[in-house]
């Protein structure tokens, strides 16, 4: 806005006429009103120029108010559409993060799992060896008392301390102590030769029908004359022989003695023989067994095969006792029903008395340390 140049410059131009001389009391008023116009008017003019200044200057804050705010709400627009997009980021990044935890988590219980399943088995096979391990001792200990030999369990013992052995595990050491402890036990300890024992029975038992019994007088008279001797002790065939050699010695030589001299000492000899063993005189202890028939002859065979196979049962039961009963009732039935005189009843009585003997109360040693230590293994799984 501008102002009349009058306004702006109050000052009176030159050209103006002076005003005409009054006098003082007449001019003094005026002049008081002139300056105090002029005041005014400057002062008025001051306002005026500090109002349109003021104007000017709220115009220049409204335009940069309007603009400001302009771009305030451009920038909240902007705000609000990155604010919109980081909302959208981060939920986006949530969704994949929960993703990828899940996943995470899904790996996580794999390889647990995975971990699980690998002690399972590494577990589950030294359970199954101490388990197998077990099993085989116990039945080598059924088998060792069956038996009566400790072959069968040290076996076992030791298949089982080479697989603690190559198994390689700490927790198995007590286990391989206590096998290598069974081990010299067993190995120090007394034990039955049941297996030698039983050919032993067997080859009694073969015996039996071969041993001549006390009433067998035609075996003995064929065993005494089967080879008839002279006087010069050769059999009959060589007795001959010779009377015929003599014979024709006498023929060349005069000087010796007849050969019907020869031919009659051995006939003689012969005749001596046979009649000697048609009488026998000898001491009889048990009258029944001269008195036995041939069927009678053959069941008492049959019982003493009874009674050997009876001891054969029981020294397989672990029946030592009953064993020792049955061989001293067939020791009994040898001395009594055959002739014991005899190379084979000999021979049988011997071997008869020699199973009594070796038919003792021997106790097969147990692995009850591996069973102990199996036990523990099992039992810390």
């Amino acid at each position: 806005m501008t102002l009349p140049e009058h306004a702006l410059n109050p000052t009176p131009s030159p050209t103006t006429p002076a005003p005409s001389p009054v006098s003082p009391a007449g001019t003094r008023l005026p002049q008081t009103w002139v300056w105090t116009s002029v005041a005014l008017g400057v002062a008025a003019a001051i306002a005026i120029i500090s109002a349109a200044m003021l104007w000017q200057r709220l115009n220049n804050i409204q335009q940069q108010l309007a603009l400001q705010s302009a771009d305030s709400r451009s920038q909240a627009v902007e705000a609000r559409t990155l604010a919109r997009q980081a909302d959208d980021v981060s939920r986006d990044t949530a969704s994949r993060m929960s993703v990828m935890e899940a996943r995470v988590g899904e790996v996580a219980l794999q390889r647990g799992q995975l971990e699980e399943l690998v002690q399972s088995l590494s577990r589950n096979r030294d359970d199954t060896m101490v388990g197998d391990i077990e099993s085989a001792v116990r039945f080598a200990m059924q088998q060792s008392q069956l038996s009566g030999s400790p072959d069968p369990l040290v076996s076992a013992l030791k298949i089982a301390q080479q697989r603690v052995s190559v198994s390689a595990q700490p927790r198995l050491a007590p286990l391989q102590r206590a096998i290598a402890r069974d081990l010299d036990r067993i190995a120090t300890s007394k034990s039955l030769d049941t297996a030698g024992l039983l050919a032993r029975m067997d080859d009694v038992l073969r015996q039996i029908d071969d041993l001549p019994l006390q009433n067998d007088v035609l075996d003995k008279n064929a065993r005494r004359s089967a080879p008839a001797r002279g006087r010069t002790g050769q059999p009959a065939p060589a007795a001959a022989a010779t009377a015929s050699a003599s014979a024709n010695a006498t023929a060349d030589d005069p000087a010796a003695p007849s050969w019907w001299l020869s031919a009659l000492s051995t006939a003689w000899g012969v005749v001596h023989e046979e009649v000697r063993s048609l009488v026998r005189v000898r001491r009889i202890d048990y009258p029944d067994a001269v008195l036995l028939s041939p069927t009678q002859a053959f069941f008492v065979r049959e019982n003493l095969k009874l009674r050997i196979m009876n001891a054969r049962m029981a020294l397989l039961g672990r029946q030592m006792n009953a064993s020792r009963n049955d061989l001293a009732a067939a020791a009994d039935a040898v001395h009594k029903y055959f002739d014991v005189s005899s190379r084979r009843g000999q021979q049988a009585a011997q071997q008869i008395n020699q199973l009594q003997q070796a038919m003792q109360d021997v106790e097969v040693p147990r692995a009850n340390d591996t069973l102990a230590a199996l036990a523990t293994a099992a039992a810390g799984r």
